[in-house]
């Protein structure tokens, strides 16, 4: 069952993970040439650019630190991956494939950095629309997909796996 939790974070450290994401120059995100597996190859697929935080067992970026207290707030008892996801708008809405995170059974948090039209589908159908500082909880091996928006510049989220 999935559990939505708006206002998650209070004000200033939302603030804080804004400002990092949409207003400072030095914060990396890296090119993903498709959001989804199908159709790799076809022109009408979008992209999207992502910044891992945390992976492979250890912290991946400089800017992990940042992220500390969302992710002390969710009481992890053991991290997989906490991953930034810039879809940007590119004039036309699409909802990607149903996939799951990973086969085993484990948990996810979206957290929606800021207010837009797009969303995360889960398994029944539920669409959860991005809203700044909304935390989304729900079994990552379920299958669920996401869309990008059409509305702002861009819909950023944090994407975390845990058990």
């Amino acid at each position: 069952m999935a559990k939505i939790i708006d206002n998650f974070l209070p004000k200033e450290e939302h603030e804080k993970i804004y400002n990092l994401m949409f207003n400072e120059s030095n914060f990396p995100w890296f090119y993903v040439p498709d959001i989804s597996f199908k159709n790799k190859h076809s022109k009408s697929h979008l992209f999207y650019m992502v910044h891992l935080f945390y992976f492979n067992n250890k912290p991946n970026s400089d800017f992990f630190d940042r992220v500390s207290n969302l992710l002390k707030k969710i009481k992890i008892k053991a991290l997989i991956r906490v991953k930034a996801n810039f879809y940007p708008n590119q004039g036309i809405k699409k909802i990607d494939e149903m996939h799951t995170d990973a086969s085993y059974k484990h948990k996810a948090a979206i957290y929606s950095v800021n207010t837009n039209n797009g969303g995360t589908v889960l398994e029944d159908g539920t669409i959860v629309k991005s809203i700044a500082n909304r935390l989304l909880l729900f079994d990552a091996s379920k299958k669920h997909d996401s869309t990008n928006c059409t509305d702002q510049k861009a819909r950023v989220n944090i994407n975390i796996n845990y058990f």
